[in-house]
C-alpha cells in the first residue's frame, strides 16, 4: 500500500504489529522514550513527508505517559508534513469522565478531544466509546468501531447453548448494547438494576428478567476492577443460572479484579485485545481473548482508500 505508515507507541505494540502484518507492510519506525527527568522523547525515524499517518496507542497501562507520548507523536507526525495524521486509539483514555455528574466534576474525555484535536489529529478511530456522544467532542470524523459483530461470532461458535441464552447487561447504561445483540441472536435479555453508594462501589442489586435455567452471558463495555460483573455473576447464580460468561471489549482489569475472576463463578471472561492481556491470561485460566486487530486494519485500509467503514459495524472481516 503505497503512501501509508502505521507507526505504534508503547501502549500496545503487538496490536501495531497484527494491524501491519494484516495490511501487508512494514511496521513504520519509531523510538519514544523518556528521559531522565520522566519527559517523553519522541524519534521518527523515517520521512513521513505527504504521508497518510495512522498512529496505534490505546488509553490503558500508564493512561497519562501513553496519551502524552501519543500526542507527541501526532505533532511531530504533522510538522513533518505529514499529508492526514489519523490516531488509532482503541480503548479512548478518560471516556468515563464524560458528563458532569456531580458539581465541579470535570468532563474530561472532552479536554482529550481538545488535545487530540490541538496536536493536530485528522481522524480518530476507536472501539466501543464508553458513551457514543464522546463523537460529539470532536470536530474532526471520528469512527466508532463495535466489538458486537465478533462478540456474537465468538458466541455462536464458543457456546453451544447459545439459543436458548439469555444476554444480560450488568447495568441500565449498556441496555442498548445488550438489547442489540439479543436481537441479532434473536435471544431473550435482562438486565441487572444496581444502586451505588459511592464510586467503584456496588450496593445492592435486582435482576430484571428471568435466568433461571439459562445460560446467562454478560456483556458489558468494559470491566476495571469487576465489582460489578462478579457481584452481576453471583446474582445469576442466586436466580438459577446454569453457567455463566462475561464477554467485555475492553478488560482493563485493575486493582483485584484478577483475584475476584479466580473467585468467581465465571466459565471464562471475554475481552478483545484492546488492551494487552498476555500478563493476565497467564494469571487466570478463566480469561480468552477475541482478536480485534483486523476490524482495525480493515478501518486503516479503507479510510486509506477513501472507503465507507460502515461494512465494519455488521460484519468481521475476513
Amino acid at each position: 500500500m503505497p503512501n501509508i505508515k502505521v507507526f505504534s507507541g508503547n501502549s500496545h505494540p503487538d496490536l501495531a504489529k497484527k494491524i501491519c502484518a494484516r495490511l501487508g507492510i512494514n511496521h513504520a519506525n519509531v523510538v519514544a522514550q523518556k528521559f531522565a527527568n520522566g519527559e517523553t522523547n519522541v524519534e521518527i525515524r523515517e520521512s513521513v513527508r505527504g504521508e497518510d499517518v495512522y498512529i496505534v496507542q490505546s488509553g490503558c497501562g500508564e493512561v497519562n505517559d501513553n496519551l502524552m507520548e501519543l500526542l507527541i507523536m501526532i505533532n511531530a507526525c504533522k510538522i513533518a508534513s505529514a499529508e492526514r495524521v489519523t490516531a488509532v486509539i482503541p480503548v479512548y483514555p478518560y471516556s468515563r469522565q464524560d458528563k458532569k455528574d456531580k458539581s465541579r466534576a470535570p468532563i474530561s474525555a472532552k479536554l482529550v478531544a481538545n488535545m487530540l484535536s490541538v496536536a493536530g489529529a485528522d481522524h480518530i478511530i476507536t472501539m466501543d466509546l464508553h458513551a457514543s456522544q464522546i463523537q460529539g467532542f470532536f470536530d474532526i470524523p471520528v469512527d466508532n468501531l463495535y466489538a458486537e459483530p465478533a462478540v456474537v461470532k465468538w458466541i455462536k461458535e464458543n457456546i453451544p447453548e447459545w439459543k436458548t441464552a439469555i444476554v444480560v447487561s450488568p447495568d441500565a447504561g449498556g441496555a442498548k448494547r445488550v438489547t442489540s445483540i439479543a436481537d441479532r441472536l434473536n435471544i431473550d435479555f435482562a438486565l441487572i438494576h444496581k444502586e451505588r453508594k459511592k464510586a467503584n462501589e456496588v450496593a445492592s442489586m435486582v435482576l430484571v428478567g428471568d435466568a433461571k435455567g439459562k445460560v446467562a452471558i454478560l456483556i458489558d463495555d468494559m470491566a476495571d476492577t469487576c465489582g460489578t460483573i462478579v457481584q452481576a455473576a453471583q446474582k445469576l447464580v442466586e436466580d438459577g443460572a446454569t453457567k455463566i460468561y462475561a464477554i467485555l471489549t475492553h478488560g482493563i482489569f485493575s486493582g483485584e479484579a484478577i483475584a475476584r475472576i479466580n473467585n468467581s463463578s465465571f466459565e471464562a471472561v471475554v475481552v478483545t485485545n484492546t488492551i494487552p492481556q498476555d500478563k493476565n491470561m497467564m494469571d487466570c485460566s478463566k480469561i480468552q481473548v477475541i482478536d480485534v486487530s483486523m476490524m482495525f486494519a480493515e478501518a486503516v485500509r479503507r479510510t486509506h482508500n477513501g472507503e465507507s467503514v460502515s461494512y465494519l459495524f455488521e460484519n468481521v472481516p475476513y
